[in-house]
């Protein structure tokens, strides 16, 4: 839910009016910017472009709280040619090891064509990795060692989610699952004109939440309403887990939870 804004425009009483006029512009390419990608590698069976993350606690919220239209958090697939430009992978066991020979078959190139010292020594590190089936998402390079880097692109400094065949004839809850292990999270955006998931990576901050929603939000922050998915379904909704005291008045600084129910206060 977005809440009032203080000392609001009369002709923006209320944050919900404009967030649906802004939905159908601005928001909704801001929006369909971030949209998580996962790419398919070595996998044929889910189709390319958007999915809904069909996330049973949205139902259950859903049925909690009245509101117009219940709206997943989505994420794109994308096919292989765009491995580089995703935030996950979801390969078969097989594919894994040729996502290893592409990075590593770079990184002896790399190493051939005598770079600077800071880069062999991480070059070198990779290698090591790779070389022992280990992915550069998991190789826990130093900063020094990022930054030496940094201007190349790796097949396997993101998450590998693997798919056994079993996985691949239920796709929705793969996508969820291979959402989750990529380390993204959703909060939730309760009543009036929707009840809505939105997709964040774990570790953000309610100040940046806000700004996956609006800018306006993010850029007049002034607290965030939060209520635990726990205590919203065990009070029976937003409303009850109010009355029952359950509801947390947090800043800028607090790390968002799994589905955590907010309600972002902000100027205007």
């Amino acid at each position: 839910m977005f809440s009032a804004p203080v000392h609001s425009k009369p002709s923006l009483p209320t944050y919900k009016g404009f967030a649906s006029w802004r939905l159908s512009s601005t928001l909704r390419a801001d929006v369909d910017k971030r949209t998580m990608k996962i790419a398919l590698f070595g996998i044929s069976e889910i189709k390319i472009g958007r999915h809904n993350l069909k996330d049973p606690r949205l139902d259950q919220a859903d049925q909690l709280v009245e509101a117009q239209k219940k709206t997943h958090a989505q994420v794109e697939v994308i096919g292989e040619d765009r491995l580089l430009d995703a935030d996950a992978v979801l390969s078969t066991p097989e594919s894994r090891t040729d996502l290893i020979l592409k990075d590593l078959e770079f990184v002896e190139t790399r190493l051939g064509r005598g770079p600077q010292e800071a880069e062999r020594a991480a070059l070198e590190k990779i290698q090591g990795l790779l070389e022992s089936e280990r992915f550069i998402f998991q190789s826990g390079l130093s900063p020094a060692e990022t930054e030496a880097v940094a201007a190349h692109n790796f097949f396997t400094n993101k998450p590998v989610v693997s798919a056994e065949p079993a996985d691949l004839a239920d796709p929705d809850t793969l996508l969820l699952r291979a959402f989750r292990e990529a380390g993204f999270i959703s909060f939730l955006t309760v009543g009036g004109k929707e009840n809505r998931a939105w997709p964040i990576r774990g570790g953000m901050t309610a100040w940046e939440a806000a700004g996956t929603i609006h800018s306006d939000i993010q850029k007049g922050f002034i607290r965030a309403e939060i209520v635990s998915f726990e205590d919203f379904v065990q009070a029976g909704g937003e409303t009850q887990a109010k009355r029952a005291g359950k509801q947390r008045l947090e800043l800028k600084t607090y790390v968002m939870q799994d589905y955590d129910i907010v309600n972002f206060r902000f100027n205007k």
